[in-house]
This record gives C-alpha cells, sequence and structure tokens, in this order.
C-alpha cells in the first residue's frame, strides 16, 4: 500500500448526478474537488435515463412535486426550495442545453440536445474548474477517522486519500451494469450506520396469467385507462404483458404494491377501464345492450373497449354480471391480483439504503463526521416523470452546500 496523502480537500465517491453535481458547485466555491468513480466512464446511469426520452425534471407546481417523495416529502421539500428544477433548467441552459416542458409537464433537453452532448459539456465544465475525475478506481472503505481506502483497477495499487470532506453518492441498488449495486452497504455497517434494505421501486408487477391469456394477449398497450392501490390513483397508458403488467402507472404505485405484499395481505391493482365516464352514465350506456348482442361486440361498438378488453375481462371474472350497475362498477374497478413485483435488477430505480436516521439535516453521517451522503444511496423513492433525476440533483446540491459550511466551520475553530 502506498502511503496516503492529503490532497484532495474533497473526495467525491461516485460518478453520478449527484456526484457530479456536488462536485461542480463545490469546485465554483473554489474547493479542490476529486471525484472516484468505479467505471471507465462517469455518469452512466445518467445516460441510461436518457434512453427513454432524457426526462430531466418535471414542471409540477413546487408543493405537489415535493409530495412526490411520499414520507420524506418534508425533506425533499427542502432539498427543492435549495436546487428546483428551475433551477435545473438554468443549470442546463448554463451548458448550452435547452429545455422544453411536453404536454405531460415533463422536461426535456430541446430534440438537437442528445443526453451525451450533456454529459460532454458537464464534464467540459468541470475540467475547466479543475475537478480532478478517477475512473478505475474502487472504494473498498474507510481508513482511519478520514481516511478512504481506494483501489487502482486498472494497475492493481491500492492507496489511501485522507479528505477533509468525503461525499458518497454510489446510487442504489438498480441497475448494476451502470456501478448501482449497492455493495457499499457492508461497509457503512461496519461503522453501525443503519441501512434499510433494498427493494424494487418503478417496475412491472406479477400476475399469475393463464397459459390461455398469455399467449391470445401477448404484449398489448391499454391506453387512457387508471389504476388505483390502498387508496391512490394513477392515470396513464398500461402495457399487458406475459408476466403482468407495465407502464407508468404501475411504476407509480409499486411503494403501495409493496407495502400490501410485505403484510401478507391481497395485492390488488384495481383498473378503470372508462375513467372518463361517470359511474351513473356507464351504467345507462349497458342498458341499451340488447340481448342478442354479444358482450364483446357491445363493449367495442359502445364502449369503445375492443381487444384485448373482452379476453381481460374473460380472464379476471370468468362469468360477467348482468346487471348494468353492477357492471358498470366491475368496469371502473377490475381486481388485478398482484403476485409481486419483478426482480430488483430490472427495476427503473430502488427504494431503501442509508435510513435517514443516520444523517443529519446537512446529509453528514452521524457516525463518521465529514463524511456526507447524497442521490439514491438514501432511503427514498419517487416516480419517473422527472422526480428521480431531480431528487439526485437536488440531494446533491444540498450535500454540497452543507459541505461547504463544514468546511468554513473547521476553519474557523483552526483560526484560519
Amino acid at each position: 500500500m502506498q502511503p496516503a496523502f492529503s490532497f484532495p480537500e474533497i473526495a467525491i465517491i461516485g460518478g453520478g448526478p449527484a456526484a457530479l453535481l456536488a462536485a461542480q458547485r463545490l469546485a465554483e466555491a473554489g474547493r479542490r474537488v476529486a471525484v472516484v468513480e468505479a467505471q471507465n466512464t462517469v455518469g452512466r446511469k445518467f445516460l441510461v435515463a436518457g434512453h427513454g426520452g432524457f426526462n430531466l425534471t418535471n414542471a409540477e407546481p413546487a408543493e405537489a412535486f415535493a409530495d412526490r417523495y411520499g414520507p420524506h416529502a418534508a425533506e425533499f421539500r427542502r432539498f427543492l426550495a435549495h436546487f428546483s428544477p428551475t433551477d435545473l433548467r438554468a443549470w442546463a441552459l448554463d451548458l448550452g442545453i435547452d429545455t422544453f416542458v411536453g404536454t405531460s409537464g415533463r422536461v426535456f433537453p430541446r430534440p438537437e440536445h442528445k443526453p451525451a452532448d450533456l454529459l460532454r459539456a458537464w464534464l467540459r465544465r468541470l475540467h475547466e474548474l479543475g475537478v480532478q475525475l478517477h475512473t478505475r478506481h474502487r472504494w473498498l472503505g474507510f481508513a482511519g477517522a478520514t481516511g478512504l481506502r481506494l483501489l487502482n483497477e486498472v494497475t492493481g495499487e491500492e492507496t489511501e486519500w485522507h479528505p477533509t470532506a468525503t461525499l458518497l453518492a454510489l446510487g442504489g441498488a438498480s441497475w448494476s451494469k451502470t456501478g448501482s449495486d449497492g455493495r457499499w452497504v457492508p461497509l457503512l455497517e461496519q461503522l453501525g450506520v443503519q441501512c434499510v434494505p433494498f427493494a424494487p421501486s418503478n417496475c412491472g408487477a406479477e400476475v399469475a396469467w393463464s397459459a390461455f391469456f398469455r399467449e391470445k394477449v401477448g404484449r398489448t398497450p391499454l391506453k387512457n385507462v387508471a389504476l388505483s392501490c390502498q387508496g391512490r390513483l394513477v392515470r396513464g397508458e398500461i402495457l399487458l404483458t406475459d408476466y403482468g403488467l407495465e407502464g407508468t402507472p404501475v411504476y407509480a404505485l409499486t411503494p403501495q404494491l409493496r407495502a400490501a405484499l410485505a403484510a401478507g395481505t391481497p395485492a390488488y391493482l384495481h383498473l378503470n377501464l372508462k375513467p372518463d365516464v361517470p359511474l351513473p352514465q356507464l351504467a345507462e350506456k349497458l342498458r341499451q345492450r340488447r340481448a342478442s348482442q354479444s358482450w364483446p361486440k357491445f363493449l367495442a361498438e359502445v364502449l369503445r373497449l375492443k381487444p384485448p378488453v373482452p379476453t381481460l375481462l374473460r380472464e379476471l371474472v370468468p362469468e360477467l354480471p348482468v346487471d348494468p350497475d353492477t357492471l358498470a362498477r366491475l368496469l371502473t374497478q377490475l381486481p388485478i391480483p398482484v403476485a409481486g413485483l419483478r426482480p430488483l435488477e430490472e427495476a427503473i430505480s430502488s427504494a431503501g439504503g442509508v435510513a435517514w436516521s443516520e444523517v443529519t439535516e446537512g446529509l453528514m453521517l452521524r457516525q463518521r463526521p465529514g463524511t456526507f451522503v447524497a442521490g439514491e444511496m438514501l432511503d427514498w423513492e419517487a416516480p419517473t416523470g422527472g422526480y428521480l433525476l431531480q431528487g439526485c440533483f437536488s440531494t446533491g446540491a444540498w450535500a454540497a452546500q452543507a459541505i461547504r459550511r463544514y468546511l468554513e466551520m473547521k476553519n474557523e475553530k483552526a483560526g484560519w
């Protein structure tokens, strides 16, 4: 092992959006910063997020935006006030990347800008600010009160760094090929830091379809529907798959499904096939069916519920009720039994990570002063639609501010 050295002043472990934004803001404040990334490039998960259209953030009003973080809305209200969606758009524009608000409120770069364009511009800015990037360097754990053990995976050499402050931003446990593999958990648990077990978030739901249904339906979308679970309703488009259901409404309800599955109670998604038609009006339409008219033909012609809806109804309710009022309620609350969630590796994001009780308001580990945490390492989750990336950016900016204050206090105590 090579001897320890004191540079850099701030070490940031991880190369995702939380890490890189913190590095930028600290370097802009005149601090010496080095970013350590185990992969051969930084921003790998950032680029993966761009494959679905590169949804950076959302234009939703601030109060509703914070509520998207569920039980941690209060914490994120502070983070978002410090680095808001408006701030994120201004940051991108400063890098030469203009953005626009889509019809759903999601914020995207202009079509001429690709995800790699933004990352390249960002890395140029970091280089101009003097931020050092050390790729193919893996964090092995702590050394003493302030030290970090690092492995240079190119040379096989192990070194120790002793920065004044450290930011850990190693991601959660989904998309392990990008580096978010959760291997850091034992290193923190050795310090006595409590970590909540990882669980899939924003993922598909498993349904035990019959072989007939899987063969006949395959992968088929259902548009303009609504799903509900445990009192929460989400509208959008879902996809029937061989294993169950996918789609934004399904992803948004994974916290509720996970809670129901963990409690051992039946976990159901309730599907509203006609969310724009009031229940009495729907029942009145159902009364128009002639006795000679088949249900599949009637549903297709009068209610525009075309295949695969009749097959789905037959799968979930073998005998449809003939009473129009009962059938109307069924069409607006069709129960779909969920057997489980898709594996963590397939999930867009993960729940779990460092428990909030383990960090101060500034996101510093209580068990290790001078070491901070940001991004998906913390135990939070949010739906897709820009909320995940915004959460990473905002926690990174918040941690950077806390690190600056921490260093200023240390300097004051030292009489500098």
